[in-house]
């Protein structure tokens, strides 16, 4: 494709020198090809613009810069004012403006964008959609799953996935959107027929610094979207409703909203609750426990409406979905106690997993958590306080040191943790932490690895070391 055509729709966007054909697209040298187009992207931690020259020698034919480079061969430039920008629209250009072409339901918001996308994904395959979930554990495309590298793809990946969509004749795709991504424009482009806020409580402040950033971070979505559905039991998301230009639908347990749900039931099988819309009640079941998995539904069922999904089939959607993993997933040992993984890292996340716990805890509720290195500190004291205060025990482990020090880590959490009554032994190593746990377990108890969820590794300092909590949790049971 001519370099002339990639940017077209680009205002900003010249050429400097040849107007030549490209083969490939690339932002990272690892994956340059000969005949590609290097994008040189600006990040936090480096500058793509260093990496110039050896894309060129790599076999780059073109690079996309935002200010000039100096390079050892005469090559074709494009200058843009934003790379990142200008890697969205190129990429959809060149795949041939994918995303166009299918309807797309997008989930942003601190918790439950992963719940929500299985279970929206089911809902679409009971009204016979032939689907797409890109999302924070799986890639699926129809019947072709893969693990997902991130949250939100990078735009040049997000488009080349979209173009796997067309040409497999998907034509509805669920999506999980990081403010992350947002921020850094991997969405940018992307028209959504459906929109989705879950709620907002504090995350990921290392990157956003403030909460209001974060909140505007995610209204980026609705930029782009036809509908926006919105919880109305959210202080954030009331603020949305009063802001955004979209049709809105909201939903809600305690406030009035389009969609809500009354007369809630939960046990250790599920949650159940009626649905209430316009005038009708519905009985709805789930095959997931707590109440913020009723929040989980009630937005599937009014981002699927908005979808135009008959009711009938959003009720059968939602009841067979029997788990998501590393999402309150339930293994139940012979000696009578329950373990529950589930990938709560927020203080909000700890309060809701713990609450929910509790509600079938017949005799000790005991967690085993940490909190990830290099990311905000501010959130540790605070998810220590609501494991004391919610808990009967406190295991305080590692999650993902990453370049921190475990035990730095853990003095954080045990500012919050002190601050209860709580018992709490520090075990820094998580194996030995889970083993201690399970090892001091009784009947009746309900164990929470807290954290880690569906992760499959472990990240300490400048390794990454296989970690699956299901596999370790069996093979300690196994030992009983």
């Amino acid at each position: 494709m001519l370099i002339s055509q990639l940017i077209n729709g680009m205002k900003d966007a010249y050429i400097e020198g040849e107007d030549i054909n490209i083969n490939g697209l690339a932002y990272n040298t690892k994956e340059i090809k000969k005949g590609d187009l290097f994008f040189c992207i600006q990040g936090f931690k480096t500058d793509g613009h260093l990496f110039a020259e050896k894309a060129v020698e790599l076999g780059a034919a073109a690079l996309v810069v935002s200010k000039d480079v100096e390079v050892n061969k005469n090559i074709t430039k494009v200058f843009v004012k934003d790379t990142r920008e200008a890697m969205a629209v190129m990429a959809s250009n060149f795949y041939g403006n994918p995303s166009d072409k299918i309807n797309t339901i997008g989930i942003t918001g601190t918790s439950g964008k992963t719940t929500s996308s299985f279970m929206i994904n089911s809902i679409l395959k009971e009204a016979n959609k032939k689907t797409a979930l890109l999302g924070t554990i799986y890639n699926i495309f129809d019947q072709d799953i893969e693990e997902a590298k991130r949250t939100t793809p990078e735009s040049l990946d997000l488009q080349g996935m979209f173009k796997k969509m067309t040409d497999q004749s998907i034509n509805s795709c669920v999506m999980e959107i990081s403010s992350h991504s947002l921020e850094l424009k991997r969405v940018y482009g992307v028209k959504f027929k459906v929109g989705v806020f879950t709620n907002l409580t504090q995350d990921h402040l290392d990157f956003h610094k403030t909460m209001e950033n974060y909140f505007h971070a995610k209204m980026k979505l609705f930029d782009n979207a036809e509908y926006a559905v919105i919880n109305a039991d959210d202080e954030y998301g009331q603020r949305a409703v009063k802001t955004l230009g979209n049709k809105i639908i909201t939903y809600g347990i305690n406030n009035k909203a389009d969609f809500e749900a009354k007369n809630i039931r939960i046990d250790e099988k599920g949650s159940y609750f009626d649905l209430l819309y316009k005038d009708k009640v519905v009985p709805i079941e789930i095959n997931l426990i707590g109440k913020f998995n009723i929040y989980n539904a009630l937005c599937s069922i009014a981002a699927c409406s908005a979808f135009g999904i008959p009711m009938d089939d959003i009720v059968n959607g939602l009841k067979k979905l029997k788990n998501v993993i590393g999402r309150s997933e339930k293994i139940i040992s012979s000696s009578g106690f329950t373990i529950l993984i589930d990938f709560a890292h927020t203080p909000n996340e700890i309060k809701n997993i713990l609450k929910t716990a509790r509600e079938y805890t017949k005799n000790k509720l005991v967690i085993v958590f940490g909190c990830g290195g290099d990311r905000d500190k501010a959130k540790r004291p605070i998810m220590g306080k609501i494991a004391g205060e919610l808990s009967d025990f406190c295991v305080v482990t590692s999650d993902n040191p990453r370049s921190e020090q475990p035990e730095a880590i853990i003095d954080d959490i045990l500012v919050g943790v002190k601050q209860t009554n709580a018992p709490y032994v520090v075990i820094p190593d998580r194996k030995s932490a889970i083993k201690y746990a399970i090892d001091n377990a009784e009947s009746g108890d309900v164990i929470v690895l807290a954290g880690k969820g569906h992760e499959k590794y472990q990240i300490l300092n400048d390794k990454t070391i296989p970690f699956d909590e299901r596999e370790i949790v069996e093979e300690i049971l196994r030992r009983e």
